[in-house]
């Protein structure tokens, strides 16, 4: 993973306007009130006997975390914040506001800073479907505060 390219994808979030309606930009999944930026995404684990699998994870947490290090010198000590709950409430079929809501079916948890320049929440986590799909590194930056 590039980092200047990362934060780079995070400034134009930050930036941009959120679209009136949920769409896939040329960055990710967006809608009102948050966007997305897929940063990295790993290969498939269809043929993996689970190291690769394993060794894939580690990478992308220790690249969300070295990230986050440098969302940490403009913002401050992230939140670390799980979406466990949220799963929970929405597999109850509590409706929980969007991103939050989606997120929490392939994200356990997020770092979650809030821009000062904006007043945007940026939310770093690393997305897995399932065993054999890929791993990604994700970036929303969204005006929904967490639920």
């Amino acid at each position: 993973m590039d980092i200047a390219k990362a934060l780079a994808a995070i400034d134009r979030l930050c930036s941009g306007t959120f679209p009136a309606e949920p769409t896939r930009t040329d960055t990710g999944p967006a809608g009102p009130g948050y966007r997305t930026a897929e940063l990295a995404t790993s290969e498939d684990f269809r043929e993996d006997d689970g190291a690769r699998r394993e060794e894939t994870a580690e990478q992308y947490e220790c690249d969300r975390d070295g990230l986050g290090e440098r969302l940490t010198e403009r913002w401050g000590p992230p939140q670390v914040f799980s979406l466990y709950s949220v799963l929970a409430r929405t597999t109850e079929g509590e409706a929980v506001a969007e991103p939050w809501g989606r997120l929490s079916g392939h994200v356990p948890d997020v770092q979650l800073w809030r821009a000062r320049e904006t007043g945007r929440w940026v939310a770093l986590g690393v997305s897995q479907w399932d065993e054999e799909w890929p791993f990604q590194l994700l970036a929303i930056v969204t005006d929904v505060d967490p639920p």
